[in-house]
């Protein structure tokens, strides 16, 4: 294994993550919470340069959340309102929220409230996963996304209510998944039953709706959301350190793959997005691939997700003809070291640009593979594979600042 001499201000920015405490606490709005605007919505990855650059799957997302929200009648008006500008998009990282694959954010919309509960002031809100069925995240405009957003955001919402209690520590939740076969990221699902059984036995009377319970059953990925945010949250502790070239925001929005680091917070370093490598349905041209998207990224850029494979034997066996040869060794070299709460699973995170750029290449990122004209929803998985550019952009940049 490559022996890297790490940075001291990326030791501070490791020292900052390796003690955080993401607990989910409630729920919140972004209205409320950062004060958005009430014509802003949130999308993944950086902005956009125009509205001619917005990708159908958000825009059609954004319009679905526009009706969900009340500002349109139905979804021709809200894609109208869209184009010409009455709406506005923005970056949801910008604004210390997270969202998955094409999912936007609107200001009144029920959120994940996550924060560090040991430095305080770190803070990250999520949308509640859409599970099965069409959600909101799969970029398709239908009046059933609309139904299925208020039901999410009405029985289900309810039911994580009311188990909350004082509210819920997630690594534990994460370290156990890991333990028994997820990742984090591309899978979830003994997370997200941890998550369930300790909901429902909080629940006053022990009473839990038959279809929410079924609703969990059949949708593995409930935890993920609230784990981009728990990430988020340890990212944030480290933001601002000064030289640190600690990766604290990564994520795509279908045109551009972008991220931040420690030292320079709030610039966004941005490549084209491929679309990620991997199988689709057989019957669809390649073409009708979107470039990468959705701030799960965040979870590989902390070091889990498709870093953390060797957790999650069944993604293994997914990812096998896609992965690079020496996707172990990355996921070993790139990252720094264990937080401290992780005890069931102890694997390593935290990504330094110093150390993936003297390794020769970046995170791996698994992501679900959406369909660039928004009509078919999600269409396979794969692996993207960030250009080396990327970061080296970012480094360059760094050290110039770092200089003076």
């Amino acid at each position: 294994m490559t022996d890297f001499n790490y940075h001291p201000k990326d030791l501070l920015a490791f020292d900052q993550i390796s003690v955080t405490q993401p607990f989910w606490r409630g729920f919140e709005t972004a209205k409320n919470q950062v004060g958005l605007e009430d014509n802003v919505f949130l999308h993944a990855g950086p902005s956009f340069n125009s509205t001619d650059e917005i990708c159908m799957p958000i825009l059609n997302s954004a319009a679905v959340g526009a009706v969900f929200e009340g500002l349109a009648k139905n979804l021709d008006d809200a894609s109208n309102m869209l184009l010409s500008g009455e709406i506005i998009l923005k970056p949801a990282q910008d604004f210390n929220v997270v969202t998955p694959l094409a999912a936007v954010v609107t200001p009144q919309m029920p959120l994940h409230y996550v924060y560090d509960g040991n430095h305080g002031n770190q803070f990250c809100l999520t949308p509640i996963n859409g599970g099965t069925g069409p959600a909101i995240r799969l970029g398709q405009k239908s009046d059933e996304a609309v139904e299925h957003l208020r039901w999410i955001n009405g029985p289900v919402l309810d039911f994580m209510a009311s188990g909350m209690g004082e509210g819920i520590e997630l690594i534990p939740i994460a370290s156990s998944g890991l333990r028994h076969g997820d990742d984090c990221h591309g899978r979830t699902i003994m997370s997200t039953k941890y998550l369930f059984d300790e909901l429902a036995s909080r629940v006053k009377g022990g009473f839990v709706n038959s279809e929410v319970r079924d609703f969990f059953a059949k949708s593995p990925s409930m935890f993920l959301n609230l784990w981009m945010a728990a990430t988020k949250s340890m990212m944030l502790a480290a933001e601002g350190i000064a030289g640190s070239s600690m990766i604290t925001a990564m994520g795509g929005n279908g045109v551009r793959m972008g991220l931040q680091i420690a030292g320079l917070p709030g610039r966004w370093f941005t490549e084209t997005a491929e679309p990620p490598k991997g199988e689709i349905l057989e019957s669809l041209n390649p073409d009708r691939c979107l470039g990468a998207i959705g701030d799960s990224a965040v979870v590989e850029a902390l070091g889990l997700g498709a870093m953390q494979l060797s957790s999650a034997p069944e993604q293994l066996k997914i990812f096998k003809n896609v992965l690079p040869d020496n996707f172990n060794a990355r996921s070993e070299v790139l990252k720094f070291g264990v937080h401290y709460d992780f005890t069931e699973a102890t694997p390593k995170i935290g990504i330094p640009l110093r150390s993936l750029l003297n390794f020769g290449a970046g995170p791996l990122i698994a992501l679900g593979i959406i369909d660039k004209t928004g009509d078919l929803g999600r269409i396979g998985g794969g692996i993207y594979d960030p250009p080396l550019s990327l970061f080296a952009s970012a480094m360059k940049v760094l050290e110039k600042s770092y200089e003076h």
